[in-house]
């Protein structure tokens, strides 16, 4: 899958017991934030977060949770949901189904239970994901910043949300060193143009 703002259509097709986007009678928003926790990035997002009363979703990559624990437990202490990114944030399209489930319970098993679980890179085969999708919720994207990709501006990764944002999205973004730099220029904006949505956790 080649990095689009939207995952292309035939995804909602093949793994339609996914979840892409919520339909929301009230103004309501899925803020995710993928790869951390990371000093410096993962604290700086929960508190911009707290300044806004926001709940968000951590797609946490096991290795992390067990370098910076204390991270992993103010995540779920200011109320925030945890979600099972894979213990080393592998590519579902390179590595075989064993080497796949491996990891994903590698990260159960070593760093934290969820029964939430996002594939690295969005990307995942059909007989991993029939196998995941028997013990997780599996959790897609609406809308996808693009912070992760160094060849984008802040203002085209802010606008990758704004214009795309709607009622009950599911947003991607990242709290990794990588992304970092261009997460603390959007988020406050984003968080403030959606001033009037309740943000809320998976």
């Amino acid at each position: 899958m080649v990095y689009t703002i939207r995952p292309p259509f035939f995804y909602r097709l093949l793994y339609s017991d996914a979840f892409f986007r919520f339909k929301q009678a009230n103004k309501k928003l899925f803020l995710t934030f993928d790869d951390g926790p990371i000093p410096g990035v993962t604290d700086w997002v929960l508190d911009e977060l707290k300044k806004h009363n926001a709940k968000a979703t951590f797609f946490c990559l096991g290795k992390n949770v067990k370098a910076y624990p204390y991270l992993f437990d103010r995540i779920k202490a200011e109320g925030h949901a945890v979600g099972n990114h894979t213990y080393n944030h592998t590519n579902g399209w390179k590595v075989g189904f064993k080497e796949y489930m491996k990891d994903v319970e590698k990260c159960a098993n070593e760093a934290f239970e969820s029964s939430l679980f996002r594939p690295p890179y969005g990307k995942i085969k059909p007989l991993q994901f029939k196998a995941v999708n028997k013990s997780y919720k599996v959790v897609f994207w609406d809308v996808i910043a693009g912070d992760f990709d160094l060849s984008k501006t802040p203002e085209q990764c802010l606008n990758n949300v704004l214009n795309y944002t709607r009622n009950g999205s599911i947003i991607v973004l990242h709290d990794s060193k990588k992304a970092g730099p261009t997460l603390k220029e959007i988020l406050p904006k984003i968080l403030e143009a959606y001033s009037d949505y309740t943000f809320s956790k998976l």
